[in-house]
């Protein structure tokens, strides 16, 4: 079982207020924020359901290729929710909400680029 992930960032300030709107709908919210004086290293922000975070962004050269990471929804409104969301705050298209079928017959998802270029997707494996 992972217990926490992150990605790189080349805007904090930026990808932090994306993230802060497009994570939201899925009950996440900034849950910590370190400074570059307190890590030693760089700023970074830790998001989850409270009170634990467990996707970390930190400030520096963005993951290349970009990283994709998918957050599991409880319902097919949240993934339309986390789109419109996730749009609003800057998100770039990869993919509106929908059955993806080919991957199984109830997977419901949606794909949105953050202002890296990093896949973020929301997901829901419920029958619609």
């Amino acid at each position: 079982m992972i217990d926490h992930t992150g990605i790189t960032v080349s805007d904090f300030p930026r990808s932090k207020s994306f993230y802060t709107s497009a994570l939201a709908p899925l009950g996440y919210a900034m849950v910590m924020e370190l400074s570059a004086a307190k890590t030693g290293r760089t700023d970074t922000a830790g998001f989850g359901e409270p009170p634990k975070p467990d996707f970390w962004i930190s400030a520096g050269r963005p993951n290349q290729p970009p990283i994709h990471i998918a957050f599991r929804a409880p319902s097919r409104a949240v993934v339309d929710a986390f789109y419109a969301a996730a749009m609003a705050a800057g998100g770039r298209d990869n993919g509106a909400p929908g059955v993806r079928p080919h991957y199984h017959p109830n997977y419901y998802g949606a794909f949105v680029l953050d202002p890296d270029g990093h896949n973020i997707e929301a997901v829901c494996h419920a029958p619609g």
